[in-house]
């Protein structure tokens, strides 16, 4: 594969595109996949669509991952010109204190989250996130000048390559998702697809998957393969409910999946010899499967998640190995097909 994955995520992950502003990253998306497709475009919603083959007589996949990434909104502007945020997603806000921050206003404006030194501070307790503010060092007239109400913000993490495959940015969740898709179209070039092949960039997951409620609906596909991250393992973790960084795509199994696709992928990686874990949920997933799946008359969907560290934080990490175990799965599904035509 010539794809350069550190470049694509380098590229996905430099753009801010917090929930229900994600024209930026949406835009970066939409110009990587017109590489793969000339048949794509940004919906009114945001959502990145593209029609990699229709033939009309065979069974639709497709392929989704989310554009967003968790975030803050500017809520009000003080008179001493300190900003008061609202949470959109669910950041850390354990990791919120003293973090660099850009607000994405008429211009980029640079803050740091406000926190008391130690020595004057009373408790230990997380702050509650209408405790925090930002300071830009702007007053209150300067300030509005340069941002208003309701513009985003997003938490500075310059993405970077770490040792060996790991790779660390803000918005990996689900930008890696996006890159493991972008990663199978290049895979699947010139070769016979068992499907008809749609993908979807969607808007909104963090926020209550709107954007893959629009999205699903046009599209109505048969089969939904959902891209997205999952837990890795940390020292302090509970790892039951965790898998291993560098050891494999996740594959889901959930009462809101298809366990007839879970099996499938499963089969394939087995007789592929691509690296992959089971993830094992006790109700819906939290992602996107859940809207996408019934849709309509339904469809069945499986997820097909990257493990990664320190999720909604300002440094997530992953193994881009992983990314592209992930990517090697879709190819094969897409090419061999479920198990009633593989």
């Amino acid at each position: 594969m010539t794809m350069d994955i550190n470049s694509m995520l380098y590229r996905l992950c430099s753009v801010d595109g917090v929930s229900g502003d994600e024209r930026s990253a949406s835009e970066i998306a939409l110009s990587m996949l017109e590489s793969y497709t000339d048949d794509c475009s940004i919906d009114d919603f945001g959502n990145v669509i593209g029609h990699i083959k229709s033939t009309g007589n065979k069974p639709k996949l497709l392929l989704d991952a989310h554009i967003d990434r968790v975030g803050l909104i500017v809520s009000f502007i003080d008179d001493n010109g300190f900003i008061k945020v609202g949470a959109v997603g669910g950041p850390d806000r354990r990791v919120l204190a003293a973090q660099s921050v850009t607000i994405h206003g008429k211009e980029k404006v640079k803050g740091v989250v406000s926190v008391l030194p130690p020595h004057v501070k009373s408790g230990d307790g997380v702050p509650k996130i209408e405790e925090i503010v930002i300071d830009t060092g702007y007053t209150k007239q300067e300030l509005e000048s340069r941002i208003e109400l309701g513009d985003r913000i997003t938490f500075d993490c310059e993405p970077v390559a770490m040792l060996g495959t790991r790779y660390c940015a803000g918005a990996l969740d689900d930008r890696c998702g996006v890159a493991s898709i972008l990663a199978a179209l290049e895979m699947l070039k010139s070769k016979e697809l068992a499907f008809d092949l749609d993908v979807s960039f969607t808007t909104q997951e963090e926020t209550g998957e709107s954007g893959a409620k629009i999205a699903v609906y046009d599209l109505d596909p048969d089969y939904i393969l959902e891209m997205d991250v999952s837990f890795a393992k940390t020292p302090d973790s509970d790892r039951a409910k965790c898998a291993d960084m560098s050891k494999g795509v996740m594959i889901g199994i959930a009462p809101s999946l298809s366990r007839e696709l879970s099996g499938r992928l499963i089969s394939l990686a087995k007789s592929e010899n691509i690296p992959y874990q089971l993830e094992v949920m006790g109700g819906k997933t939290g992602t996107n499967a859940d809207t996408m799946s019934v849709n309509k008359s339904g469809a069945k969907a499986c997820t097909l998640s990257i493990p990664l560290k320190f999720m909604h934080t300002p440094a997530e990490i992953i193994d881009t190995d992983d990314v592209i175990s992930t990517a090697k799965l879709i190819t094969a599904f897409a090419t061999k097909g479920g198990a009633e035509n593989g």
